[in-house]
């Protein structure tokens, strides 16, 4: 069992920078890959980034490419996303979430455990 904490978000002018944290709990963290998805209002939850059990490999969606990196930092349980050159439409609750079977998918059904979510605004 795996529990997640998502933090970092917040409201920032477009262009500007945030970066978000998941803390995990359980002891078998280190063999999950790890997503981010986001939520916009009245859209569907979508996938942003992912990262394999040991950070060899990183995924992304085509809109945050160059703009979002998905890291990780096993010791401490932890993975972030850094969200840099932040738009309006990056607006929405981002979700941290972990696939225990490695598959690095990009679909809410590869992920067995979800964060409560952080709300990341941006303005114009």
């Amino acid at each position: 069992q795996v529990q997640l904490v998502e933090s970092g978000g917040g409201l920032v002018q477009a262009g500007g920078s945030l970066r978000l944290s998941c803390a995990a709990s359980g002891r078998t963290f280190t063999s999950y890959t790890m997503g981010w998805f986001r939520q916009a209002p009245e859209k569907e939850r979508e996938f942003v980034a992912a990262i394999t059990w040991n950070g060899g490999s990183t995924y992304y969606v085509d809109s945050v490419k160059g703009r979002f990196t998905i890291s990780r930092d096993n010791a401490k349980k932890t993975v972030y996303l850094q969200m840099n050159s932040l738009k309006p439409e990056d607006t929405a609750v981002y979700y941290c979430a972990a696939d225990r079977y490695g598959r690095g998918g990009s679909t809410r059904t590869d992920y067995e455990y979800w964060g409560q979510g952080t709300q990341v605004t941006v303005s114009s």
